[in-house]
């Protein structure tokens, strides 16, 4: 994602997009030359960033600076480069491109982690766990199905990303004001011409989608999009962290832990669930960030104005880098996920009596009685409820069943959750590996 964001990446973009339209320009009849075409393709790599630096301050004009920059490597070409277009040309397209590299990437870590979380939620889809509401015990659940419960939130978000990375549209050329008025000029009002001109770009560049109406930039709305889906996986990727630290706190679930790692410099037995509390503070970031996006759109001016330029400067590649960043962490914590199996069943047999509560209730309910009567009887002397159950008349045989841990239909949902939701996205994406130098530990 560094390199996707890096200035390397962004510049000799720049020029991808320049040969780009002198090709597609020449290909439609203006009168440019192969060897202009060739001496711009071999000189794209070749940026002299001190010398694009030193013109950028004479200009102060970065698009300006670059146009010189590329035009002193390659000379002969120096009178066709950006011919017809505006600054929003290269850096929009650039910005599309970039985001949609970034889309494909995250897309990658997020079928990781669905690959990562399904075994367990499949192996633990029948180990019960209390369940818990306002964090007070509630009812068994088991580990598998509170597994499947963060797992659908990131299935979410990667269809979410899955449409929207297959739906940019690319901005091609439309001018200073969206109108293309510069390339009638240059193709003698030819709008067939003018047309074919923005499909060719769009397609040399890879996209399969343009935007038909324009001002000089793409509506902004279309960030706003984009940054709505990377603030989803901050939300999804805050509620797993969270959970886990509450689970850590337990002492059920922990985060892989190193064996000369170091949790406090004052306190030796700590070990904080360090990856969780860093997933969470990200997260927190990421979900603000989108919010520039939001008011980028809202608050652009008819056909473009310069206010949202330093703003997404900033924003896009945080946003794309931060994403990354919260993705690399889950995908440590669940590749190594330490589950204390006896912690868990220790826990439940401790809450056990009060779980077990709801049982009783139904089953007296079912013999006839007032629920709320019983309901009422067994919150005031819920610490008595076996005496109680029993003198409202279950036998004991039916007193322990109602003890026993029930975790309803966990293991069928779990089941049912992965061989229709995620085994199919699995399937379709088999070929998409995350390789592990990109997980930062």
């Amino acid at each position: 994602m560094s390199q996707i964001f890096s200035p390397k990446f962004q510049y000799t973009t720049w020029r991808r997009l320049w040969v780009a339209l002198a090709k597609c320009e020449k290909a439609l009849g203006l009168n440019i030359t192969s060897e202009q075409i060739t001496c711009m393709e071999q000189n794209i790599e070749n940026i002299d960033f001190k010398r694009a630096y030193e013109l950028e301050i004479t200009f102060r004009h970065d698009v300006f600076a670059h146009i010189e920059a590329f035009a002193e490597v390659c000379p002969k070409a120096k009178g066709i480069i950006h011919l017809g277009a505006t600054s929003a040309f290269i850096t929009d397209n650039t910005d599309l491109i970039r985001m949609r590299a970034g889309l494909k990437l995250l897309k990658t870590k997020c079928v990781e982690l669905l690959r990562l979380m399904r075994p367990i939620a499949y192996e633990y889809s029948i180990f019960p766990t209390v369940g818990y509401t306002h964090f007070q015990p509630a009812q068994p659940v088991s580990v598998g199905k509170r597994m499947t419960m963060w797992m659908q939130d990131f299935l979410l978000d990667l269809q979410d990303l899955i449409y929207r990375e297959s739906h940019i549209h690319f901005l091609g050329t439309k001018g200073a004001v969206g109108t293309q008025a510069s390339f009638m000029n240059l193709f003698d009002h030819d709008g067939f011409k003018v047309e074919k001109l923005d499909e060719l770009i769009a397609i040399e560049m890879g996209f399969e989608k343009i935007f038909t109406v324009s001002g000089q930039t793409y509506t902004r709305k279309q960030d706003m999009q984009i940054l709505s889906v990377l603030e989803g996986i901050g939300a999804s990727s805050h509620k797993c962290a969270t959970d886990l630290r509450l689970l850590s706190h337990l002492e059920e679930i922990q985060e892989p832990w190193g064996e000369k790692q170091v949790g406090s410099s004052a306190m030796p037995h700590k070990q904080n669930p360090i990856r969780a509390e860093r997933a969470c503070g990200l997260a927190r970031f990421l979900m603000a960030l989108s919010q520039n996006g939001t008011q980028n759109f809202a608050n652009q001016w008819l056909e473009r104005s310069l206010d949202d330029s330093a703003n997404r400067r900033l924003v896009i590649g945080e946003a794309f880098l931060t994403a990354d960043a919260i993705l690399n962490l889950l995908l440590t914590i669940f590749s190594d996920l330490k589950i204390d199996k006896e912690k868990i069943s220790q826990h439940l047999r401790e809450k056990l009596p009060l779980l077990s509560l709801e049982n009783i209730l139904m089953a007296l309910a079912k013999k006839g009685l007032n629920r709320q009567e019983v309901h009422e009887a067994l919150r005031r002397s819920k610490m008595e409820g076996e005496e109680l159950a029993l003198e409202l008349g279950l036998t004991l045989e039916e007193l322990n069943e109602c003890q026993k841990p029930n975790i309803g239909r966990s293991k069928q949902q779990v089941e049912l959750f992965l061989s229709e939701s995620v085994d199919p996205l699995l399937e379709e994406y088999k070929d998409l590996k995350c390789p592990s130098y990109l997980i930062q530990l």
